[in-house]
């Protein structure tokens, strides 16, 4: 059976991710990102799941500074829709409600609600970590932002569904394995992330990225991270829309390359069809 790790507890949004996307897998829930990635690395997973942003949120920050060190390639996508249930005890009441307990992301895409209630919020490691916390706790003056599934596991009473400030709150997960994934095949939409350094001269990010617009590859995505305090320069991570066998692509990170004191590709693989809803719908 394929062992998946993932961050959280089950009844977790990245436990429900990893049930959609491998049916019949053993979850193995982390406490961090870290560990979940170290237990690929060291053969307790054979893969992991994780969240890299969200519509709402953004970036999941901490999986994107591990990424570049994990010694793991990304070989798949998976789009998940978020929703997010206001729960509490059996014997509660919405009235009673003194104090909301989630993850800092959640908290994030329910302001409305939470404004709302004018309650107290609680950061908890994960969604389905509060839910659990709130039926350990048996005190109808606490409350949880979690999942729908996290309600039934924990024998909770849902006091307010669907309380996302987005109803098209959608996260972003990847799939990371020891070895990098197969190559997609020929006329499939394809993925390649990667982090690079840019040399410490002027103008040489404009200078990296041009190759991109000159060999028309589509840049989707870029984010700078600092590494360390001072003057030292930004890692760089971007996702392109493509595969390095491609002529156009090649020949463009030739010029990122040139420019750059590091490059490594992160992963190459087929893009979800998600990514694409949005186009489909543009005038």
């Amino acid at each position: 059976m394929t062992v998946i790790a993932y961050q959280g507890e089950p009844g977790s949004n990245s436990a429900t991710a990893v049930a959609h996307l491998y049916p019949g897998s053993q979850g193995l829930p982390c406490t961090g990102f870290d560990q979940a990635l170290d237990a690929v690395l060291l053969g307790s997973a054979d893969l992991a799941v994780i969240p890299v942003d969200n519509s709402a949120a953004g970036r999941v920050a901490d999986v994107h500074h591990l990424l570049p060190d994990s010694g793991l390639s990304i070989i798949g996508e998976y789009f998940l829709d978020i929703r997010f249930d206001l729960m509490g005890v059996p014997d509660g009441s919405l009235e009673q409600v003194e104090t909301v307990r989630s993850h800092v992301h959640a908290l994030s895409q329910c302001r409305k609600v939470l404004r709302e209630g004018g309650w107290r919020t609680l950061v908890s490691d994960d969604t389905a970590g509060a839910a659990r916390e709130v039926a350990e706790s048996r005190d109808p003056r606490q409350a949880a932002l979690a999942p729908p599934a996290a309600a039934e596991l924990h024998g909770l009473r849902v006091l307010r569904s669907g309380v996302e400030d987005d109803p098209d709150n959608t996260t972003r997960f990847v799939v990371l394995s020891r070895d990098p994934g197969p190559a997609p095949e020929a006329g499939v939409p394809t993925v390649t992330s990667l982090f690079f350094l840019v040399r410490n001269i002027p103008s040489a990010l404009y200078k990296a990225l041009g190759g991109f617009a000159s060999n028309a590859v589509n840049l989707t995505k870029i984010e700078s991270y600092q590494l360390g305090a001072g003057t030292r320069p930004s890692r760089f991570y971007i996702e392109i829309e493509g595969s390095p066998d491609e002529t156009h692509v090649a020949h463009a990170l030739d010029e990122l390359r040139f420019f750059s004191s590091e490059v490594r590709v992160l992963g190459v693989y087929p893009a979800h069809p998600r990514r694409f809803r949005d186009h489909a719908h543009r005038p």
